[in-house]
């Protein structure tokens, strides 16, 4: 199987595995998801330190750091197994991960156009805006024709 094929199912089933999570709400709560538990649970900062094996003074700075996005991601599984809940880690593509490539591909066929254009321009040769965006799609077609990997190389 080549690489384009790979990538694209790759794709496909990430954006199956993840696409759900994109229209779901998982902004975490305001003081962050551990101060969040805790209170539901109606722990005290004491139990969850007995919990995690620190010292309660431990607590206040965890959820603050949590708060914060700046605790590590093992420091949220010690805290999330001591709250007996689960760390969920996860990019979440905010669009389908083929339209990602799709909208690079177009962009830099639009680049490519406007170089384009305005040497037409220069030469009074311009285009209609009917023939720039069928130039458009098709450049954008020739892009995704070639590996996709060169799509997020800087010119």
């Amino acid at each position: 199987m080549s690489n384009a094929k790979r990538a694209g199912l790759a794709r496909k089933n990430l954006d199956k595995r993840l696409g759900f999570l994109r229209d779901t709400n998982l902004a975490s709560p305001k003081g962050g998801w551990i101060r969040a538990i805790r209170d539901a649970l109606a722990m005290s900062s004491r139990q969850l330190a007995n919990r995690l094996g620190v010292s309660q003074s431990r607590i206040t700075p965890l959820e603050r750091a949590e708060a914060h996005g700046s605790a590590t991601l093992k420091t949220l599984r010690e805290a999330a197994e001591a709250l007996d809940c689960t760390l969920v880690y996860a990019f979440v593509p905010n669009k389908p991960l083929d339209q990602i490539v799709e909208d690079r591909a177009r962009s830099k066929a639009h680049d490519q156009i406007g170089t384009v254009s305005h040497g037409m321009l220069l030469e009074n040769q311009s285009m209609t805006k009917v023939q720039m965006q069928e130039e458009l799609e098709r450049m954008t077609r020739d892009i995704l024709a070639e590996p996709i990997s060169h799509l997020w190389d800087d010119e």
